[in-house]
């Protein structure tokens, strides 16, 4: 009996499962709507059974075999990834799908300049990014929805493996009218009587406020935030200082406010900036020339506190 269906389907079947709603499905795998409901249609009718039950305002909610398909899906598109993983092997060839997480902290500092020159390189590589947490970033890694990730050395579970590339000490981020701006290094004690506004992202706040701990003091905690451009502009318009592994090209905050990045002192280790990969992925040939690629642009010889320059040695303004 002759297969009716494609990979492409599969991928929509399992999208949809995942997120509950063929809205969100789209968003993820960048397919309209239509398609996506074309595709799960036709799926349940070459099959026989329905996959969904549909719920009006509440999306979509998998039927007992509706479970069973999606995570039999999961399998074949598993499978249908390792042959042209293996082809790529045997040609020697890097090309086809390469899906790349990175932490939200430095999405936009790391990865883009990484993706520009390894597709220039590689131009048959079809590279996605995706902006996530760490939690996130473990999850998509497991589900298989990215191949690898950018991250820190926060928490990797013991069944994903990190491969470092960088140490990145942290940063105490101040308004340059602070009163401890004038200092060449600061200590938690220092600013602990101060306002903090901390950016709050899982796992890695933990980090941050951990610096305290360790000296048996507590931060004040004036604000939270888990976008690093609003941190940034809170402290630029002095609500608090904020502690950072990231040192970005411009010390100016997105409102234009001067920053003063002052390196830290004390109890405070410095975070491992690397590559997140899930058990199985070196079997890539992609993958592999990725890692390889990473490992050669992100040395400590050229990286300081973030500011990269992939194209020669780093700068200060």
């Amino acid at each position: 009996m002759p297969l009716r269906f494609t990979l492409r389907q599969l991928e929509y079947l399992v999208a949809v499962g995942e997120c509950g709603s063929i809205a969100l499905a789209s968003d993820k795998v960048n397919v309209s709507s239509p398609s996506i409901s074309a595709a799960i249609s036709q799926l349940e009718q070459e099959f026989g059974l329905p996959l969904f039950v549909r719920k009006h305002a509440h999306g979509l909610s998998l039927t007992q075999g509706g479970k069973q398909f999606v995570a039999q899906a999961r399998v074949v598109l598993a499978q249908a990834a390792a042959l042209n993983d293996l082809a790529n092997t045997i040609t020697g060839k890097v090309r086809g799908p390469l899906n790349v997480g990175c932490l939200l902290t430095f999405a936009q500092v790391v990865l883009p300049q990484l993706r520009r020159s390894f597709v220039d390189m590689n131009p048959e590589v079809d590279f996605h990014q995706f902006e996530r947490n760490q939690s996130e970033i473990f999850e998509g890694l497991r589900s298989a929805n990215l191949d690898l990730a950018l991250s820190y050395d926060l928490n990797i579970p013991p069944d994903l493996e990190f491969v470092s590339l960088a140490s990145l000490p942290p940063y105490a981020v101040l308004s340059d009218t602070h009163e401890l701006a004038h200092l060449s290094a600061v200590s938690p004690a220092e600013l602990a009587d101060y306002p903090m506004i901390l950016l709050d992202l899982p796992i890695s706040a933990e980090y941050f406020l951990s610096f305290f701990a360790e000296i048996g003091l507590r931060p004040r905690i004036a604000e939270r935030t888990r976008d690093m451009a609003v941190m940034q502009s809170l402290v630029g318009q002095g609500f608090g200082y904020s502690i950072a592994n990231i040192r970005p090209w411009s010390d100016r905050a997105p409102d234009g406010r001067k920053l003063r990045y002052v390196p830290m002192t004390g109890p405070v280790r410095p975070m491992q900036l690397g590559l997140v990969l899930s058990e199985g992925a070196r079997a890539s040939q992609t993958v592999r020339a990725f890692v390889d690629h990473c490992r050669a642009q992100l040395t400590p010889e050229n990286t300081h506190g973030l500011r990269l320059r992939l194209d020669g040695p780093p700068r200060d303004f």
